[in-house]
C-alpha cells in the first residue's frame, strides 16, 4: 500500500490529528479536546449508519461533502442541537481535514469540497448589562453580618469589577491577590491565557476584611467550597458549608 493510501485511512489521521496538531502544536485545553472528540464520535456512529462502513474502515473519501452535510443537518434536526452547536461542530472538523489536506494530498478534491461547507447564520443576541445601581443593588443583597454574606458580597463585588467568569472566580487562591501600592489579581482566563487585573480601591478594602477572615494559606482558595474555621469578631468558629452561586 503507497504512502498516499495509507495517509488517506481515517483512523490514523484521527489519531495524528488528536496528538499531533491538538496536543503538540495548539496545546488544546482538556475541554476543547473533549468536544472534538465527542464531535467525531458522534460523526463516525453517523457515518457507520449512513455507509455501513465501520470506523476502523473508514477513509476520507468515505466522508465526502455530501455525508459531513447531512451530518451537520442531523445534529440540528435529529439531535435537536443549535446552530450554534451545529457551526461549532462544524469547526471542528474544518480544522481536521485542513490538517489532512497536508497529509492526504490524494483526497485533497474530496477535503476541499467539505471544507466549502458554509457556517450556518445565527442571531445575534443582545447583551444586556447591570446600571450601576442594580450592580449596587445586588452587590449590597447579601448579609454581611454573616460569614457567608461577606464572601458572598466580595464574589459579586469582584465578579462586575473584573470581569470574571464564575469558573475563573471559584478556582482563586489567596496569593492570586497582591495587596500594596499597585494592588492586582492574578488569573488564568480563557484559552490558558495569564491575565493581570488592576484592583479598585473600594474592592481593596472587600479584599482586606476578607483576607483577615480566611485561614493564612497562600494557596487556600480565596473563596472555599468545603467546611473549615474561619476566623470571625477574633475568635474562630466553625462555618457552614458554601455553595458558590
Amino acid at each position: 500500500m503507497g504512502t498516499g493510501a495509507m495517509m488517506s485511512d481515517l483512523a490514523p489521521l484521527l489519531q495524528r490529528f488528536f496528538t499531533d496538531k491538538l496536543d503538540r502544536h495548539l496545546n488544546a485545553s482538556v475541554n476543547t479536546k473533549a468536544a472534538y472528540a465527542d464531535t467525531f464520535r458522534l460523526l463516525l456512529t453517523y457515518a457507520q449508519q449512513a455507509t455501513g462502513i465501520a470506523p476502523s474502515a473508514l477513509t476520507l473519501a468515505d466522508l465526502d461533502a455530501d455525508l459531513i452535510g447531512a451530518f451537520l443537518q442531523h445534529l440540528e434536526t435529529d439531535r435537536g442541537n443549535s446552530a450554534t452547536t451545529r457551526n461549532a461542530g462544524r469547526a471542528a472538523l474544518r480544522s481536521f481535514f485542513t490538517y489532512a489536506s497536508y497529509r492526504a494530498p490524494d483526497a485533497i478534491a474530496s477535503i476541499s469540497q467539505v471544507l466549502a461547507i458554509p457556517a450556518k447564520r445565527t442571531k445575534t443576541t443582545l447583551v444586556s448589562f447591570l446600571t450601576t445601581p442594580e450592580a449596587e443593588a445586588l452587590i449590597a443583597a447579601p448579609d454581611t453580618h454573616t460569614w457567608l454574606g461577606r464572601r458572598d458580597r466580595l464574589l459579586l463585588h469582584l465578579g462586575i469589577q473584573t470581569g470574571l467568569r464564575v469558573s475563573e472566580l471559584t478556582i482563586l487562591r489567596i496569593d492570586s491577590i497582591l495587596i500594596g501600592p499597585h494592588s492586582q489579581l492574578e488569573c488564568v482566563g480563557k484559552g490558558r491565557k495569564q491575565r493581570v487585573i488592576p484592583l479598585q480601591k473600594n474592592t481593596v478594602k472587600l479584599l482586606t476584611a476578607w483576607l483577615t477572615d480566611l485561614p493564612s494559606t497562600p494557596d487556600g482558595p480565596l473563596f472555599p467550597t468545603s467546611t473549615r474555621l474561619v476566623k470571625s469578631s477574633g475568635a474562630e468558629r466553625s462555618a457552614l458549608p458554601m455553595v458558590v452561586p
